[in-house]
């Protein structure tokens, strides 16, 4: 691997092209906890466009300031006001545009095989960097890099002020724009008459909050592919595992040839992805080497947009999610088959309704705390993003993505990010961050590896 030997060019502010139409929006109950995480930061590979990088750069931010004109809060700061209420003021202060310049890295050097590159985390700023920050920092930034053959786009946005859906959607919106639409498909919704509103105040030290875990401790990150086939081949086994032996992997696709990986029977089904999430659960335990009574906690982040009655707007702008963690002794995960672990997932993820949901805002509004991201005992998992998000609809008008990569925001041993696999039919990528030792003991578990797909570099 080639040293990066990032430039940067240039950077400055880009403003929303019309005045906010939106004054303040307060932080809601599920945005507030985030003001202790880090900056969301993922970003697109693409090919070089067909025509000049510099043409490239003006093209982006003309439609970034469209694109901000649409998501006024994007473009302000926090405020907190004289109760402790923390608001978003929609006061057109802009974001941050920086052009970096990549001279020795090529696609392939991004999406070779094994970990993943360091100077990937190059490619977005604001590292480090606490949600909480945005009270004197832009709420978001988009960084282009240019490539020896390609470009990356990374986008990095205050957690505080996005979820997984609403980042998407800003970044599917950018894109949609920089194609050429007129107009938007998907007008994101502001309100803040929700569940989430709240009159309860979260009490900050001096200078705010610090983060939750070290950040320090050595890592590794891979990126590991299953396809569509093989996730179905887990769905079957955490589903009718017993029958699994006595019948031909031929046998088992065919049978599912025609399912989706999205479960067609959300409340008696165990989906694709929760036999994807139950594995990984069990091979990185196994990894581990834990003791059999350690506790061991899976943790899994749920969009609560459509569990609420009535329905959240989809294009509600704004954190609307909260976390499932799921429990188990070790020596019990392990000594079970995969539709053990993959049942606890499933109930978990069933049971969050609408009476649920409300009773997490009640829990919190009793108790408010911040999210406690990290891994304090060495035995926890923490699964974020979602393969549902539309990643590669990221088209700005050349062709789709070759990949999706994130920056090294809110990175600990145990937390994996799910993606969207490039073909769009089922498969699903996982970045994957563990402890040195523990990734290299994945990487010797056959029952996981035996679902790896080798994923194939670009031409």
């Amino acid at each position: 691997m080639p040293s990066s030997l990032a430039i940067l060019v240039s950077k400055c502010t880009i403003f929303p092209d019309q005045k906010s139409h939106v004054e303040t929006l307060k932080l809601s109950v599920s945005d507030i906890p985030m003001l202790s995480c880090q900056y969301i930061q993922k970003g697109v590979l693409l090919t070089a466009p067909p025509f000049s990088f510099q043409d490239l750069v003006v093209f982006l931010q003309q439609s970034l300031s469209t694109t901000l004109s649409c998501f006024p809060p994007l473009a302000g700061r926090l405020i907190t006001d004289p109760d402790g209420h923390v608001h978003i003021d929609c006061n057109d202060a802009g974001i941050d545009f920086l052009v970096v310049k990549s001279p020795t890295l090529s696609v392939n050097h991004i999406l070779c095989p094994g970990d993943v590159p360091g100077c990937v985390k190059e490619f977005f700023t604001f590292d480090k960097t606490l949600s909480y920050s945005g009270h004197f920092k832009p709420l978001a930034a988009v960084q282009v890099t240019e490539l020896v053959d390609g470009v990356f786009i990374g986008c990095s946005v205050n957690h505080a002020v996005t979820d997984g859906t609403s980042f998407w959607h800003f970044f599917n919106t950018f894109a949609e724009i920089t194609r050429g639409a007129s107009r938007i498909s998907k007008t994101p919704d502001f309100c803040r008459q929700t569940v989430f509103n709240s009159q309860a105040v979260l009490k900050f030290p001096p200078g705010g909050p610090t983060v939750t875990f070290s950040g320090d401790e050595p890592l590794r990150e891979r990126i590991f592919h299953f396809s569509r086939e093989t996730i179905l081949k887990l769905k079957y086994r955490a589903n009718y595992g017993c029958l699994l032996t006595k019948q031909t992997n031929s046998e088992v696709v065919g049978k599912l040839s025609n399912d989706n990986w999205k479960s067609v029977n959300s409340n008696t089904e165990i989906s694709s992805f929760q036999s994807l999430c139950a594995q990984l659960w069990r091979s990185v335990t196994r990894a581990r080497k834990l003791e059999p009574t350690k506790t061991t906690t899976f943790r899994m982040a749920v969009n609560c947009r459509h569990r609420l009655d009535p329905k959240l707007n989809p294009y509600y702008f704004g954190n609307a999610i909260q976390s499932i963690p799921n429990i188990a002794p070790a020596g019990e995960l392990l000594a079970n088959d995969l539709s053990w672990g993959a049942n606890l997932l499933h109930k978990s993820v069933v049971a969050h309704d609408n009476e649920t949901v409300r009773g997490g805002v009640e829990d919190w509004e009793r108790q408010p705390r911040l999210f406690p991201l990290g891994n304090a005992d060495g035995a926890s998992i923490t699964m974020g993003s979602s393969p549902r998000f539309p990643m590669y609809n990221n088209d700005l008008g050349w062709g789709k993505p070759l990949a999706v990569r994130s920056g090294r925001a809110n990175k600990f041993d145990g937390k994996i990010s799910a993606f969207p696999g490039r073909e769009e039919d089922g498969s699903v990528d996982l970045e994957v961050v563990l402890a040195p030792e523990t990734m290299a003991g994945l990487e010797n578990d056959a029952e996981i590896m035996q679902y790896v797909s080798q994923m194939e570099l670009v031409n």
